[in-house]
């Protein structure tokens, strides 16, 4: 079907009649999008309040005890990925963080006005969003998503994964409840409960924005739909813990972000560059304070034999069976036994890199530790191992030293770099620091993304600007080269 090209900001106008020889994929979602449509009309008047107050209404739902309790349950029942507690904690941070960072916000009629340029600018809507969603976080990201894309008057549907359908669906469910509390149209949050691969790429095609959150073939089809898209580019986020960190301050982030709920989040560290000078200390801490569990020689060998798999195709690839298990359960799978009490399994990185399957994106409680000497040296292997898996994602240092700091913000084609802090809850925002608040990361050009942005609200509103007239104010030809004559003769080519 092809999508309309009609004006989208006007939320008011008709859905484009159905094509004949539409499919029935298309048709089905065309159903969709009139009730969303539909449902956004009503809203098209809405103040910021009443706005606010719908969004107030459907975070309740998703961050309340009782409900948030259930979705966990049904998200690692449904997919078998995660554990409930820390799903709990994940609901918990990322939508009080959401609901942080858009009360007050202003996403309705004149948002902003300036005297000096004459320019006043204009919040609209951007349509009806399709949204989807990543088997790893089945209730967090259209919980966190869809409070952003609803604080601009829009309407969504989220694509669910077919293992997360049931735990998306529920969440779903509470999010109208929530919008039928204050009198807003359910049909404002939908979700396709029977979900395949035509019907997504379908709904991708009839929205007027895509937001895709999952792996790097789902963002290459949300970019391939014609339709505009925020994507995510993939995971592979590395940790510096300096020659003068706080070790077991470092230590203890570093597991805990990696442990928490089996590593489902993109942004859990996947290895660490220690220096020398602390290695010792610092695997001392994983091992003794943090249950961690090294895996040498033959047990490394057995691990990586399991973890890498060769697919249906042939095409060697990340195992299902331990992507977000427990450490536990993935020794297990390999053949080997560890303590009851294991949170993380680590392994050491061998060189090149590029040829050591465990220098990538793993999705599970197993890390990888190099050791280094000089700085640049880090910088080096931080370099080669965004590179090989995860250009434009993240990383992090563990150091007081500016120096450093300066370094990695000059040097490193990432998006955000967390200095000592836990990298899962810190990239995506969190109460300790100054990023937005999403479960969305864009990675920019880097990682085939249109943003290096954390996606949040303000991705979810066109702007009007309206130009007024000022006095004119033309600079001089001196105003603009003199200093640059003075370093440069204008007759020398």
């Amino acid at each position: 079907m092809k999508r309309s090209t009609r004006n989208t900001s006007d939320i008011t106008a008709s859905a484009p009649a159905t094509d004949k020889h539409a499919t029935p994929e298309a048709e089905l979602i065309a159903g969709y999008l009139r009730r969303a449509r539909a449902a956004q009309a009503q809203i098209a008047d809405y103040t910021q309040q009443q706005i606010d107050d719908a969004c107030l209404s459907v975070g309740w739902e998703v961050y309340n005890d009782d409900n948030i309790a259930e979705l966990a349950r049904v998200a690692v029942e449904a997919t078998g990925m995660g554990n409930v507690p820390d799903k709990i904690t994940k609901h918990k941070v990322k939508v009080m963080g959401v609901l942080r960072d858009i009360v007050g916000a202003k996403t309705v009629g004149l948002i902003e006005r300036n005297e000096t340029t004459g320019i006043s600018r204009y919040a609209k809507p951007v349509g009806v969003v399709g949204a989807l969603l990543p088997v790893t976080n089945p209730t967090a990201t259209p919980a966190s998503n869809g409070l952003g894309i609803l604080k601009g008057r829009n309407a969504m549907v989220f694509a669910p994964h077919p293992r997360g359908t049931q735990a998306s669906k529920l969440a779903v469910d509470y999010m109208r409840r929530g919008l039928r509390r204050v009198g807003a149209p359910e049909d404002l949050i939908q979700i396709v409960e029977e979900p395949t691969i035509e019907r997504t790429a379908e709904l991708m095609r009839q929205v007027d924005l895509v937001v895709a959150t999952g792996g790097g073939a789902m963002v290459k089809a949300a970019y391939s739909s014609g339709t505009p898209s925020y994507g995510v580019g993939p995971g592979n986020s590395v940790q510096i813990i300096a020659e003068d960190a706080d070790v077991a301050d470092a230590v203890s982030k570093i597991a805990l972000s990696k442990a928490f709920d089996y590593a489902t989040s993109c942004s859990s560290e996947n290895s660490v560059i220690i220096h020398e000078s602390i290695y010792d200390e610092a695997l001392r801490l994983l091992i003794e304070e943090e249950n961690c569990y090294l895996a040498r020689g033959d047990e490394r060998d057995r691990l990586e034999s399991w973890m890498w798999r060769p697919d249906r195709k042939g095409v060697v690839a990340l195992n299902p069976a331990i992507i977000a298990h427990s450490a536990v359960s993935i020794a297990e799978g390999a053949g080997f036994s560890v303590p009851q009490a294991t949170r993380i399994l680590l392994v050491e990185g061998s060189m090149p890199l590029e040829e050591d399957r465990f220098a990538g994106e793993k999705i599970s409680p197993v890390l990888t530790l190099y050791r280094y000497s000089r700085f640049t040296q880090a910088v080096e292997i931080l370099t080669r191992l965004t590179d090989n898996a995860g250009t434009g994602h993240s990383c992090g240092i563990h150091t007081f030293t500016r120096d450093y700091i300066h370094e990695l913000g000059m040097r490193m084609r990432t998006s955000r770099i967390m200095v000592r802090q836990a990298q899962a809850p810190a990239n995506g925002g969190n109460f300790f620091n100054g990023m937005p608040s999403t479960v969305t990361l864009g990675c920019g050009t880097w990682g085939g993304n249109i943003t290096t942005e954390n996606i949040h609200w303000r991705h979810f509103i066109n702007v009007t600007w309206v130009s007024e007239p000022i006095p004119p104010r033309k600079p001089g030809d001196e105003e603009i080269w003199g200093a640059f004559w003075k370093r440069y003769d204008k007759t020398v080519l």
